[in-house]
């Protein structure tokens, strides 16, 4: 009875359309990494795993080789194969973002391709992970979601070798990547240094614009400024990062802007300011979080955040919303020196990339961050 029930509601759902497209966000209770589990979830799960030996019983290769795993909450895990090889292991996926099929699959895949690159390595290799309501959505559809992440890997020089998939009542897509990574310059979250300064690669604001197209509320301008956000590798991103000497970033994704900073600072043993009016936001984002399109996954963020964040009070408060905002296939966000900022910045232009510095790594309480209103003079 149970089961039925849950097909009945599912059915009903699908029974939204935009025309002849059925609406694939009325499917899902969260859009895109919004529907993550909260950072306090996260750590508390963490904590009850411990951070044991990764290769039990003396398996090889050598737990040695392991230069980035589960410890340092990094984007991606790193297995050292030789002196100048290194693999890049990650995965990533959820629920509709946007009603287009194909433009989920190109988001989708966007997004996991990017952690390979928020640790400088290369994608390669790819499996798709997909769950589908097999009785009630069209396979073409999936079909529509498959080309669109195979279109994403394509532009990476990555290829889609096959994949997984199950029926499930919720709708979900994305990838197994694995990468590849010179082991000597790698960028991971626990190398930030205090007077380092943050370059943020992507506006911020796909959150809110997500939450209003979810509610028929984004304009079509407005939801394809974030649709061509979501979609951009930040390979040129990555390699301009790599030609700077930054030895420290993470890609921005469900726990916004100052979450993934809180996390890379955390395992910096590092403080960091911003500066809100460096931030850059999606056009139209600060009008629909003004208007209240705020997904549960910000909601989350802010209320874990609130202990570790100090905002000054002339913070315009959407910006301060925004700054938490659950993202999408974010940007890199680039910790990287003084000196070497300017060429950084040249680099991302050149590659059509954002190139806005937002703040600075200072000494301080780990994991601390202060926002300032405006940066200094």
């Amino acid at each position: 009875m149970v089961l039925n029930r849950t097909r009945q509601t599912q059915e009903a759902r699908v029974g939204e359309y935009v025309g002849e497209q059925v609406r694939l966000t009325s499917l899902s209770h969260g859009a895109g990494c919004a529907c993550k589990l909260p950072l306090s979830a996260l750590d508390e799960l963490m904590a009850t795993l411990g951070t044991g030996p990764s290769h039990p019983g003396g398996l090889v290769p050598a737990a040695g080789d392991l230069l980035v795993g589960a410890a340092e909450g990094d984007d991606a895990a790193v297995l050292r194969l030789d002196e100048d090889r290194a693999l890049v292991l990650t995965t990533d996926f959820f629920t509709p973002i946007v009603d287009d099929a194909r433009d989920w699959g190109r988001v989708a895949a966007t997004n996991a391709l990017s952690d390979v690159y928020a640790m400088g390595g290369r994608p390669v290799i790819a499996l798709n992970l997909t769950a589908w309501p097999g009785q009630t959505l069209p396979v073409e559809l999936l079909a529509d979601v498959l080309r669109g992440g195979a279109e994403a890997a394509a532009a990476a020089g990555c290829l889609v070798v096959g994949g997984h998939t199950i029926d499930d009542p919720e709708p979900k897509y994305g990838l197994a990547v694995v990468g590849m990574a010179d082991p000597r310059h790698l960028m991971t979250v626990d190398r930030a240094r205090d007077g380092d300064l943050l370059v943020l690669t992507k506006p911020i604001g796909t959150g809110v614009v997500a939450t209003a197209h979810k509610r028929g509320a984004a304009p079509p301008e407005v939801l394809a400024a974030a649709v061509d956000a979501m979609t951009t590798l930040n390979a040129a991103a990555s390699e301009a990062a790599l030609r700077a000497g930054a030895v420290a970033a993470t890609d921005v994704t469900g726990f916004g802007l100052l979450g993934h900073l809180h996390r890379m600072l955390r395992a910096s043993g590092t403080a960091a300011e911003v500066w809100a009016d460096q931030v850059p936001l999606l056009p139209g984002a600060a009008g629909l979080a003004a208007a209240g399109f705020i997904s549960g996954g910000t909601n989350a963020n802010v209320s874990y955040l609130a202990d570790v964040t100090d905002i000054d009070p002339d913070t315009d408060p959407v910006t301060a919303v925004l700054l938490h905002d659950a993202q999408t296939s974010g940007g890199l966000l680039i910790a990287v020196t003084p000196d070497a900022v300017d060429s950084l910045r040249d680099d991302l232009e050149t590659a059509g990339a954002q190139a806005a510095v937002v703040g600075t790594v200072q000494a301080g309480r780990p994991g601390r961050i202060v926002v300032r209103a405006t940066s200094p003079a």
